[in-house]
């Protein structure tokens, strides 16, 4: 009797051991847009919920390809957002293979001015990440961590409107609009950031779906939004 228990207990425990091996409840397949929003201690709560929102709520939408969203840090441990939020990634770059990635979104962070850009590890893990992808944003101050990678030297950019003098000190080599809320030049968005996230996401889910459908999702969420009223930049289309 001794043995059996012993045996359905060690086989429970294998289980959970091999659950705890698999990516947190994510069912990605190639139907799907695969959307990975990076994410560290210091990433503030608005860059990153607001697109989150917006992409999740796609898959409550009919006769389009939804998104499957997913965060990636470099760790598996929670991590602690500058609100507090204590968030359990899905993934670590680091360590996991990822799925194909389609769209990339790099919130702002507390430390994306100083020392998350000497975190060679993560800006090397952007860069090729987004040379892969068919898109990649940003918001508030995540555009660092592109134009750290050297990821926006050819396009235009924009950034949290407060640090726009900043973004041009460290990078004088970016064409950068300041008067704008998101700016669309290729594959790239750079959002203002805080609420008008929703704006540059709402933006290319419009892009993406059509006007009817980004509609329905900013009227899901109880969003106003008309794209042409919203000021931003389209410097080149895909």
């Amino acid at each position: 009797m001794k043995n059996i228990l012993f045996l359905a207990v060690f086989v429970l425990l294998l289980a959970c051991d091999q659950q705890n091996k698999q990516p947190v409840n994510k069912e990605l397949n190639r139907n799907a847009y695969n959307v990975a929003f990076l994410i560290m201690d210091g990433t503030f709560n608005t860059e990153l919920t607001a697109p989150y929102d917006i992409f999740q709520h796609t898959h409550y939408r009919d006769s389009i390809k939804p998104m499957n969203v997913f965060t990636v840090a470099n760790t598996k441990q929670p991590v602690t957002t500058f609100e507090g939020l204590r968030i359990l990634p899905d993934y670590d770059y680091t360590s996991d293979t990822l799925p194909a990635i389609d769209i990339l979104v790099v919130p702002s962070a507390e430390h994306h001015l100083d020392t998350d850009l000497e975190d060679t590890v993560m800006i090397n893990w952007v860069k090729k990440t987004a040379a892969d992808a068919e898109w990649v944003t940003s918001h508030c101050d995540g555009a660092f961590v592109l134009a750290h990678a050297g990821l926006l030297d050819t396009v235009t950019s924009t950034t949290f409107p407060a640090d726009i003098d900043t973004y041009r000190e460290r990078f004088p080599q970016l064409r950068i609009a300041d008067s704008v809320l998101f700016v669309h030049d290729g594959k790239y968005i750079t959002s203002a950031g805080g609420a008008k996230s929703f704006e540059a996401a709402l933006y290319l889910t419009e892009l993406l779906y059509g006007k009817d459908k980004a509609q329905e999702l900013a009227d899901g969420l109880v969003i106003d939004w008309t794209g042409s009223e919203v000021p931003h930049m389209i410097i080149q289309q895909k």
